[in-house]
């Protein structure tokens, strides 16, 4: 018995305590992979919960093809097909200007630009894309509606197209670089066999190399349009909000109002618990079914397609009408023709037959040149798209910070708001800011790199994993007012934190949850699997190895989407509209659930409701873009960084 117990002891002290302990920190990185899933959960559930009144009274038939939104007249309509229509415009019109520019810019970055083109122009894309939406909603209030005013003789510029125009320059970022990336990433004997033989390079581009790309082309171009029905502050602030729908209905001069737009202006107006009330819930509730059905939609469309790209047919698909639509200069002609119909009722006979003239020559020319000369047609439209997108950064970033400039001064950065944001400073709205985004990061974090940990080192398969990676992908998804919406469902009214700091850093949290999530899986699977197996082999155990080869060697590129994840809650307004932010605060919070202000909020509120304020408004607004900017451009150095110490 002596002898049993002795050579007892050593087993449970050397194999299953360890095996114990391996056990319980893969259900702790479990644990933190199921908050995904249980947040779209409770963000459906708690939709659903709050909108179930209005549907019961108004009938979900009444209630989506209703054609009168008026919720305070007597009795109240709320019919959302106005929304539906105006939602609808503004995406697909942000579509039709950005796609063509996206792909161009892509195809010359990818295809054509020198290594020195490329190092200046993808910062500057990642700039744009860092620009906050309030600043962008916030220039195009000031700026694009103005013009737009001016330029067409209108009453006002505030229509379908300063919206489709501003998102447009919004999705461009996304769908640029996903594309970039499918087209790099088509092999490269692909291009080699098609110039071998004897096709130029403009017909290996458009024939072979676009068609091998078009399931992330695709993909990009869904994405893109996921992120302009989301979009809240910047469609708020420059479609007129009149919930009408357009007569006739491609009127792009005609004020429009959104779903997201609907939700932020009469959500902080609205009695809690009333019909009113419920119905907003039921706004949300369709534009999350919206985004949802966007995003799976995207997963199927992808499946097809890369099925498809397995088989014969690919050629002849893709290389046919399509293909040579995506990325030819008949592209031009089409978009014009398209514009002349568009705008033939609103902006006079002489533009639309100008427009039109432009694009039948185009129809009817393009074909009729000969190989060489639509190569050096095309190559002058790819790089002017891509000179319009930068032109696009320099004229925001110009007037902002020209106009920006006078008004930073150290009282301004130090001192409190006056005369309701006319004068003083912004100090409380900076370091709230900064209290809202390091809360934020401090709550995911932790439960995003966790997640990661479980689904690229412990469980690579299975309908759990898949779960969790859909989980994931809808959170992803979820526009940025639904988060503000269910913030304030949950966390201020039922959790009864009230509108505080803590409701703020919680919603902001879960909303940057999914990118720190896959920018943390990216990092894991680019450690080379010796190192794992070298570690193994020398007898550490699975925890041993992560904890102190994987995740140091990982260790820059999950810092980077940290960073990332930073800049992203800088800069937004809609999670925090109705869950943290205040106006105007002498005093800085001495607590968790106290209010705060924020420089995106306060940037919103002096944009639309106080007159008189322009230089503070231009002030705020460069200093909301530097620091955002900044955040970025660090984690830009980072990864810069990081993959020339890979290369050496």
């Amino acid at each position: 018995m002596t002898t049993m117990t002795g050579t007892t002891a050593p087993y449970l002290a050397g194999v299953r305590i360890p095996a114990l302990r391996e056990r319980v920190i893969e259900l702790l990185w479990l644990c933190c992979a199921l908050i995904a899933v249980v947040a779209v959960v409770f963000i459906l559930a708690f939709l659903v919960v709050d909108s179930l009144p209005a549907f019961r009274e108004t009938g979900i038939i009444q209630f989506v093809l209703g054609s009168t939104w008026d919720p305070t007249f007597d009795p109240p309509s709320y019919g959302i097909l106005p929304l539906v229509a105006g939602t609808l415009l503004v995406t697909f019109g942000a579509m039709a200007f950005s796609v063509p520019l996206s792909i161009g810019a892509a195809i010359y970055l990818a295809e054509l630009a020198p290594s020195r083109v490329q190092a200046f122009v993808r910062p500057a894309i990642e700039l744009l894309a860092g620009i906050p939406s309030v600043v962008y909603g916030f220039f195009g209030l000031v700026v694009l509606v103005e013009w737009l005013r001016v330029t067409l003789s209108v009453p006002s510029g505030e229509s379908v197209l300063a919206g489709s125009i501003l998102l447009g320059i919004m999705s461009l970022p996304t769908i640029l670089s996903v594309s970039e990336e499918a087209l790099a990433s088509v092999g490269r004997d692909l291009r080699e066999g098609s110039l071998a033989l004897g096709a130029t390079r403009w017909q290996t581009i458009g024939q072979v190399v676009v068609p091998a790309a078009l399931p992330g082309i695709t993909a990009a171009v869904i994405l893109g349009m996921g992120r302009a029905i989301g979009e809240t502050m910047a469609v708020l602030m420059v479609t007129g909000n009149a919930a009408v729908t357009p007569e006739p209905l491609l009127n792009v001069l005609s004020p429009v109002r959104t779903l997201t737009g609907t939700l932020g202006i009469e959500m902080g107006e609205v009695a809690i618990g009333s019909p009113h009330y419920h119905v907003l819930f039921a706004v949300a509730t369709v534009l999350l079914m919206v985004t949802l059905a966007i995003n799976l939609g995207a997963s199927r469309i992808l499946e097809r397609l890369n099925a498809v790209g397995s088989g014969r047919r690919v050629p002849l698909l893709a290389g046919g009408f399509l293909s040579r639509l995506l990325s030819g200069p008949v592209l031009a002609g089409v978009v014009l023709v398209i514009v002349a119909a568009t705008v033939g009722s609103t902006a006079g006979p002489v533009p639309a037959l100008g427009a039109f003239a432009v694009g039948a020559t185009l129809l009817i020319a393009v074909p009729r040149l000969s190989s060489r000369q639509k190569e050096r047609f095309a190559f002058v439209l790819v790089r002017a798209a891509v000179a319009v997108v930068l032109l696009v950064l320099a004229v925001i970033l110009f007037d902002i910070v020209s106009k920006g400039l006078p008004a930073l001064s150290w009282t301004f950065l130090t001192g409190t708001p006056q005369d309701l944001g006319r004068s003083g400073g912004i100090f409380p709205a900076i370091v709230g800011t900064l209290s809202l985004v390091a809360g934020s990061i401090a709550f995911a974090l932790p439960l995003g790199v966790g997640a990661a940990i479980y689904l690229v080192e412990y469980r690579q398969d299975g309908r759990l994993v898949r779960a969790i990676r859909s989980g994931v992908d809808l959170l992803n998804g979820t526009p940025s007012i639904v988060f503000g919406l269910f913030g304030f469902s949950f966390l201020v009214l039922y959790l009864d934190l009230g509108v505080s700091m803590l409701a703020g850093q919680l919603t902001l949290g879960l909303m940057v949850l999914p990118t720190i999530v896959r920018t943390t899986e990216e990092a894991l699977r680019n450690v080379p699997q010796a190192l794992r197996e070298g570690s193994l082999a020398l007898g550490a155990s699975r925890w041993q190895t992560i904890n102190r080869v994987v995740l140091p060697t990982a260790a820059a590129g999950i810092v980077t989407g940290t960073i990332l994840s930073v800049g992203r809650a800088a800069g937004e307004t809609a999670p925090i509209l109705f869950t943290a932010a205040i106006f105007s605060q002498r005093y800085l919070p001495t607590s968790l659930f106290e209010p705060v202000m924020a420089l995106p909020y306060h940037l919103f509120v002096l944009s639309t409701t106080v007159p008189g304020s322009e230089l503070n408004r231009y002030g705020t607004a460069l200093v909301l873009v530097l620091l955002v900017c900044g955040i970025y451009a660090v984690a830009i150095a980072v990864r810069t960084r990081f993959q020339t110490t890979m290369r050496q």
